[in-house]
């Protein structure tokens, strides 16, 4: 009889016990760290070319430190992923401090609510270098938008194909809060199989109300070892008469398990009345894991434009050397 009282008592404990540790939820922590080394190969008063930053480093900068902190619970998870650096700066409406916050909730299997701010779902690259191959930015990336301050809705509607729809403040307002005006921002984005077709139209924070953004991106794998990336976007306020369209390819060859070679050309106009500037780049990017955590990014990039605009100097070309270390935990 006290062997089967016993060993009830010890089943009602490790229940109790699993239901304890369930109702704890999951706790993630993950992040990254850059550092790099840039110089200008063509003269010495461009400054860092593409680095985003808000330091135009000529020699040794530092990027941004990244943290995220994920908890989730049920049906329901919060995400603060904060940020702090010269990077973080360049691209965040917080000097930095809030990359992204947001609180999310699975209705179903395949419907999730996102309220908060969160990265943007336009474009092919991100602000943490980690996410991308080449360590300088593209100027489609540049031209935005970063992130969204607002509430979207993701929909897998098949392993496949997915769709997002969202309402957000404009991508401009850099306090993340609507209070001097109600303007606000329509996205939507259809996914099939990699390739997204992305959407969005409203007020973009800077004083124009009617921009329409529109931006495919995607890839693929041509052989187990080459993968091609796409990205081409157009902007347009008619109210404003200007705009900017853009194209990129990434290509992108593994030559083993720890080195891989990519090149970024990319073509991109800003149109403004009767006016565009025109720019194309070239960046070659090669990757080498050093450890599972440490991957070194060896660069070199050149940019010309046959007008005046874009470059220090009245130079028509620029070129530069970077070499970065980007560390993700």
């Amino acid at each position: 009889m006290k062997k089967i009282i016993f060993t009830l008592l010890l089943a009602t404990s490790l229940v109790a016990t699993g239901q304890e540790k369930e109702d704890k939820g999951t706790f993630t922590l993950s992040g990254t760290v850059d550092t790099y080394y840039s110089t200008n190969l063509s003269t010495s008063d461009i400054g860092t070319t593409g680095i985003l930053s808000d330091v135009a480093a000529n020699g040794f900068g530092l990027g941004m430190a990244n943290t995220i902190f994920s908890y989730e619970k049920g049906k329901a998870g919060i995400v603060a992923d904060l940020t702090y650096g010269p990077r973080a700066n360049a691209a965040n409406a917080y000097t930095g401090a809030i990359n992204q916050l947001y609180a999310y909730y699975n209705a179903s299997e395949k419907i999730t609510f996102t309220l908060g701010q969160f990265n943007t779902f336009y474009g092919y690259e991100v602000i943490s270098p980690a996410g991308n191959f080449n360590y300088s930015v593209s100027y489609l990336f540049n031209a935005g938008p970063f992130s969204h301050t607002g509430l979207k809705m993701d929909y897998a509607a098949s392993e496949d194909l997915s769709f997002m729809f969202a309402v957000t403040n404009p991508h401009g307002v850099v306090e993340g809060a609507n209070s001097t005006s109600d303007d606000y921002q329509l996205g939507f984005q259809a996914g099939y199989k990699g390739q997204y077709f992305n959407l969005a139209y409203g007020a973009d924070g800077f004083g124009d109300k009617d921009v329409l953004y529109l931006d495919y991106t995607g890839g693929f794998d041509l052989s187990d070892s080459f993968f091609v990336g796409i990205n081409a976007a157009y902007a347009n306020s008619d109210d404003a008469d200007a705009g900017y369209q853009g194209f990129a390819l990434y290509l992108q060859n593994a030559f083993s398990d720890t080195f891989s070679l990519g090149l970024r050309p990319e073509f991109f106009t800003v149109t403004s009345g009767s006016d565009d500037t025109t720019i194309t780049a070239f960046t070659l990017s090669g990757n080498t894991s050093l450890t599972d955590s440490l991957k070194l990014i060896t660069e070199v990039r050149y940019d010309t434009s046959g007008d005046d605009v874009i470059f220090v100097g009245g130079k028509d070309n620029a070129s530069g050397l970077t070499i970065a270390a980007v560390y993700s935990f």
